[in-house]
């Protein structure tokens, strides 16, 4: 019995650091693993958070509840959430005088790219392990990404409710597999914001309305990416020139300053992006803005959308 016992342990050690290594291969930051459960503490949070309205017009995540708090509903017998972070914080920035796109969204969709290499783990999870069953979710499915990762060790989850790491700061995206697979699970890191108040301090719609609070339908990020509608009047003057996404909250963070730019080629932005002024921007017709965004996230606010948040800039 003590022989299964010790079997048992060896194989899920030497499975666990297979995985690991594995990630790191595939040129994922880092990768932390947590054990499938419901997840207690943040239940009461995201109640809390949808009751106040914080999410806006963002319907789509009163849905699924609770779905969102528990992977086991997600993926019949789950037993290990392997978290993996990407980083993609670029070599070069925009034109200090021109509108802004968040930085997450210089270069090719996320989306596509993590998926593939989260493929490529799940497949070799399969050759090398057996028989295991999972599903791999980018930001597209009822999973709390920043609440796994900080429960798998990748780091805590700053004033700012972006996931942090003392090593890189918060410049990367987060994804996961979740597996019915029995894993070695990491540890909580602690938190390092200390008495800092700086995301805080620096947010233009003051959306950040408490530590670790983001009033959703106050971010800048929500108003040019997320509302379908007008932006309210009230924020006129109040965007510091952000067209497409927000990086306030990270920039003035003083964990970014360990930011190191990313070796993804598919991130790299089109090179008209970083050289485009106010007036080019003004003046962008839809074809140019279809060359530029051809596989970029920045589609997802469509032409039109980009034009009303430029308007609303000017």
């Amino acid at each position: 019995m003590l022989a299964l016992i010790q079997d048992k342990s060896v194989s899920i050690h030497s499975n666990t650091k297979l995985i690991k290594a594995e990630a790191k291969r595939l040129g994922f930051l880092s990768c932390g693993i947590s054990k499938a459960g419901f997840l207690e503490e943040e239940a009461p949070r995201l109640e809390k958070w949808l009751n106040q309205n914080m999410h806006g017009e963002m319907q789509y995540m009163e849905n699924h509840f609770d779905k969102r708090l528990d992977p086991t509903k997600l993926v019949e017998g789950s037993k290990s959430v392997v978290s993996l972070l990407l980083n993609y914080y670029p070599a070069k920035e925009q034109n200090p005088e021109a509108y802004k796109i968040s930085k997450y969204a210089y270069g090719t969709d996320y989306h596509f790219v993590i998926k593939d290499k989260l493929k490529s783990l799940l497949n070799f999870i399969q050759e090398e392990i057996g028989e295991v069953h999972g599903r791999a979710f980018v930001d597209s499915a009822p999973v709390l990404d920043k609440a796994w990762a900080a429960r798998s060790g990748l780091g805590w989850i700053g004033k700012h409710s972006n996931l942090l790491t003392q090593q890189v700061g918060s410049f990367f995206f987060i994804a996961e597999l979740i597996i019915d697979l029995e894993l070695e699970y990491d540890a909580p890191v602690t938190d390092h914001c200390g008495t800092c108040t700086a995301c805080i301090d620096a947010c233009p719609t003051e959306a950040i309305v408490e530590p670790y609070v983001v009033d959703g339908s106050k971010c800048i990020s929500y108003f040019t990416i997320e509302l379908k509608n007008e932006i309210p009047t009230e924020f006129q003057g109040k965007f510091d020139d952000w067209m497409f996404g927000c990086d306030v909250c990270q920039d003035v963070c003083p964990w970014n300053r360990f930011s190191k730019p990313h070796s993804q080629p598919l991130f790299n932005p089109h090179p008209e992006l970083l050289s485009m002024d106010k007036k080019d921007w003004e003046e962008i017709t839809e074809d140019v803005f279809r060359q530029i965004f051809k596989k970029s996230a920045v589609k997802r606010t469509k032409f039109a959308g980009l034009q009303r948040n430029i308007k609303f800039l000017k």
